[in-house]
């Protein structure tokens, strides 16, 4: 937990910004100040790991106050927040590090503390360690109903879970018929859902959206459930989606979407946010022609092209339809195939009985070793020579 100080002579602008600071788990406010020749006094008391200093009351005396800091304190980050462009110029030639402009939101003071707390080496205590990214969005499309989306957003999320210090988020926007929550299996007494989430948008701050996340227990991801009740849907807006997301990304090392087969907006909201798109298909025709159908569509909207990539599901099954060979798949969507998962049904069903992910129930099973490498190539890492014999990807 990082500690802040903060000075503002005005008692509006103080409240706004100390109401904000509440809203942000990873730090602490130390201390607040209401006169700048005070404030050198408090930070010597309070030892904080940033200062922030509002300019707007006094220019000339909140600038000098930038210099005597930054001149007393070398190694203490300075921020300020000031309505004037040339002033903020100014405290930047004085000292200080990072500005930010009113009005202030959340996503902006969060992306700003986290930039300037990793530029002073600490990390965030309970938290992903400080990074100058924000979070990774990986979306999961099916190309119909029944080819696994689910299962891939589930095993997927597990299985970054696990990895190093990773900090990962599954959000079921499959509003309607949703079942991540079923596939894994969480608290009874923990009802969060998105609806609840889009009515209390405008108090929406970064304790409360962690309050609704719900954390599977066995894995440790964060799940964020669909509407419970169906009369809730229309709650939801793609606007809610994108602050949700936008805050979200602050947090957590990787989100992964269970997008609906409907391409709501709030569907395309989050496909627009991702950097990585999956399109979930198998080897039979009519997944393969709305594979083609989506390539299209989506392709026509710009920088989407670029982020999707067709995962063949269930590969060996009796699902594959006679005649339907990877080569010929290809052909048809006029791509490679990014990567193959096969059919291995048995543990897959017994973890969805049990509510967790193969990652727990199944370590060692084949399915459970391509998750593995499927997030080694997702995640940039050099995956095994012996997955390339299998053929698991191309």
């Amino acid at each position: 937990m990082q500690r802040i100080a903060i000075v503002d002579p005005s008692e509006s602008s103080r409240e706004a910004l100390r109401t904000l600071l509440l809203g942000v788990d990873f730090v602490w406010l130390e201390a607040e100040c209401a006169r700048y020749e005070y404030f050198p006094d408090v930070i010597a008391q309070s030892n904080p790991d940033l200062v922030i200093i509002q300019m707007d009351s006094d220019r000339n005396k909140s600038l000098m106050l930038v210099n005597q800091i930054a001149q007393q304190y070398p190694k203490l980050s300075i921020l300020t927040a000031c309505s004037d462009s040339n002033s903020l110029l100014q405290s930047l030639q004085k000292g200080a590090k990072h500005f930010l402009t009113p009005p202030i939101s959340l996503e902006d003071l969060v992306s700003i503390l986290r930039k300037a707390l990793n530029e002073s080496s600490t990390s965030i205590s309970g938290q992903v360690s400080v990074q100058g990214s924000s979070g990774n969005i990986i979306s999961i499309l099916g190309s119909r109903g029944g080819v696994g989306c689910t299962a891939v957003a589930v095993n997927l999320a597990a299985t970054f879970q696990s990895q190093g210090n990773n900090q990962v988020a599954l959000l079921d926007l499959d509003l309607a018929l949703g079942d991540a929550d079923v596939a894994l299996e969480l608290p009874a007494n923990e009802m969060f859902s998105l609806a609840d989430l889009a009515r209390n948008i405008e108090r929406l701050d970064m304790n409360f959206l962690r309050r609704a996340m719900i954390k599977h227990p066995a894995s440790g991801v964060s799940v964020l459930r669909h509407p419970l009740e169906l009369n809730e849907i229309g709650i939801v807006h793609e606007g809610h989606v994108e602050r949700i997301l936008n805050l979200l990304r602050i947090s957590y090392s990787h989100l992964i979407l269970d997008l609906s087969k409907s391409l709501l907006p709030t569907d395309q909201m989050g496909l627009r946010l991702s950097d990585m798109i999956l399109v979930i298909a198998q080897l039979e025709l009519s997944s393969l022609r709305n594979v083609v159908r989506l390539l299209h569509s989506l392709g026509n909207e710009g920088g989407m092209n670029d982020k999707i990539q067709v995962v063949l599901n269930r590969v060996g099954s009796e699902y594959q339809e006679e005649g339907i060979t990877i080569k010929k798949a290809e052909e048809v969507i006029g791509r490679p195939i990014y990567w193959q998962i096969p059919n291995d049904p048995k543990p897959l069903m017994a973890a969805r009985i049990d509510g967790t992910p193969l990652i727990k129930h199944a370590p060692k099973a084949k399915l459970q070793q391509n998750f593995t490498h499927l997030t080694q190539l997702l995640s940039g890492k050099p995956i095994e020579n012996e997955t390339k014999k299998r053929g698991w990807f191309s």
